[in-house]
Formats: structure tokens, sequence, C-alpha cells
């Protein structure tokens, strides 16, 4: 079966660079496969990329305590612990490299794609063709499923606007990098055979961070398993995780700046998330982002996912 996809619009070629770290042939997430399963390695990767996600945020939401404290007489504590949340889990792209590196022995640029670059072509046309249409599903929810508003002063609608344009991108290119990159390749090299490994990786990944969302809602949580599915089958798909740091980010970025547009409670709103009440209009993003998903896979469907070469 050929494995050239560069007739595929989709995936034009970026600028030619150094050859791949990735073994020629080896899809994405067999990155970490050998003779070995090293399941006991991977379980430890697994508990320190958790414990990382953990750690950093418990940290960066103390410092923003401080801050707040010190310099801004207690007026900044919401904006300065949302900022300080999402920055930490953009913190997961350097130590997913990082854990990449020393518990594996494989270079942090193979964490980006099967080339060993980020393929900034493949997310610039992902963003114009994709993206609109992720926007727009996320903009329609609140039609369906109104929430409660709150009085915002200016300054807290600046710094949500900053966050949701600049932070909120980087946190979840993080969440990428740490679970659809690193663990995903942790668990797909824990079986014998490629297909096998991908299924453990997609369904173990989705699980466990929809979990982590801290919501039992059948319909929140159903939402997040469609979302998540999504983007770790693509990845899988593509080679990469391009698509789904454009997908995710358009996602998460949309609900952010849509919810302060609305006035939405957005603190209560994240520290209630555990009996939050859900509804089929959160169906929504997933119902696109799984014909998205139909889409990519249509497009790999002659050379099956794009490989190391």
């Amino acid at each position: 079966m050929s494995t050239d996809t560069r007739t595929n619009w989709l995936f034009l070629p970026d600028p030619a660079t150094a050859r791949s770290p990735q073994p020629t042939g080896v899809a994405y997430h067999r990155a970490y496969a050998g003779e070995r399963r090293r399941i006991l390695r991977g379980v430890l990767a697994i508990v320190l990329l958790v414990a990382s996600l953990i750690l950093f945020g418990q940290l960066f939401l103390d410092l923003a305590d401080v801050v707040d404290e010190r310099w801004l007489n207690g007026t900044g504590g919401a904006a300065l612990a949302h900022g300080a949340g999402v920055l930490s889990v953009a913190l997961l792209i350097p130590v997913s490299m990082l854990l990449q590196r020393v518990l594996y022995g494989v270079r942090p640029s193979s964490l980006h794609s099967v080339t060993g670059r980020f393929r900034f072509a493949l997310l610039g046309r992902s963003l114009l063709v994709f993206g609109p249409f992720v926007l727009v599903s996320v903009s329609v929810v609140p039609l369906f499923l109104p929430s409660p508003q709150v009085a915002w002063s200016s300054v807290d609608l600046i710094a949500y606007f900053v966050i949701s344009m600049l932070l909120v991108p980087l946190a979840a290119a993080g969440e990428e990098y740490g679970f659809r990159g690193f663990m995903l390749r942790v668990l797909g090299g824990w079986t014998r055979g490629e297909r096998s490994g991908a299924a453990l990786g997609i369904i173990v990944t989705t699980v466990v961070f929809s979990l982590l969302h801290g919501s039992l809602d059948p319909y929140i949580l159903t939402s997040y398993l469609i979302l998540f599915g999504s983007l770790a089958i693509i990845t899988w798909r593509t080679g990469g995780l391009e698509i789904a740091i454009v997908l995710h980010a358009v996602y998460n970025t949309a609900q952010l700046a849509l919810a302060t547009t609305l006035h939405v409670d957005v603190a209560g709103q994240l520290a209630t998330r555990d009996v939050a009440v859900g509804s089929p209009a959160q169906f929504i993003p997933g119902a696109v982002l799984v014909l998205i998903t139909a889409v990519i896979w249509w497009a790999t469907r002659a050379t099956g996912p794009v490989r190391g070469s």
C-alpha cells in the first residue's frame, strides 16, 4: 500500500527539511513500539504526565493567589486563576517532550508529527477549512442552552479576552501533546499489532481525558467522549497533532470568548461542573467533529494513516 500523501490537497507538503526521526513506514502512535512492550515504563510515563498536570496546576494557582493578594488587592482572583490554570496546562508541551526523551530516547521533535516537524501548512489549511464549522457549532449551543448572566467589569472582560486569544490555544495544544501525543504513543506501543495499538490508545486516552474534566453527567460526559475520541482518531490518521490542535483550540477559544460575550458566570460554572446538568444541544459540536473526522478518514482512505518517511 502506498503511503505517499503529497497529491492530497490536505497534505500538500511543507518545505523540505531534514529527514524525519520517525522510522520509515511507522505510524505516529507506534513511535515507542519495539520488541518489548515496556508496560511498566509506560505506566510510569502516564503517572508522571498526570502528576505534572496536577502539580503545575496547583503551583500556578498558588502563585496567582499571591499576585492577587500582594499587588491587586484581591480584585483579580477569577481572571488570574483562570489564566494560571490554562498556562499550567500549556506546560504539558515541554513536559511531554522531556518525558519522551528521557523515558524512550526519542527526539522531542517527533512528537509534533511523523515528519519530525510541526506542519504549519497543514495547520493553516485545516484552520481555514474546518475552523469555521467548529466555531459556528459552538456558537449555536447557547441558543438551546442559555446560561444565567452576571455582571462583568471591563477589566475582567479584557482579561478574559486576552486569556482566550493568547493562552487558551496554548492550553489546547498542551492537552494534545500530553494526551493525543505522548499518552497515545505510550499506549500504542503496548500491543503487538498496529491497529490494536491504535484502538487501545484512542479508547484509553479518550476515557481518561474525558473523566479528568470532572463531570459524570451523561450528556456532558458523552460530548467529551465524542470530542476527544474524534481528536485521537484524527491524530492517528494524519500522523501528527496539527489538525487536532486547530480543532481543540477553536473549540475552547470560541467557548470562552462566547461565554464572556454573553456575560456567563465562567468561574462559577468551572467550580460547579461536577454537578452541572447537560443537554442534547451539547452534541452539536460533537456532530461536527464526527463529520470532520469522516472527511479526514476519507482523505486518507487510499493511503491509510500518514507514516514516517
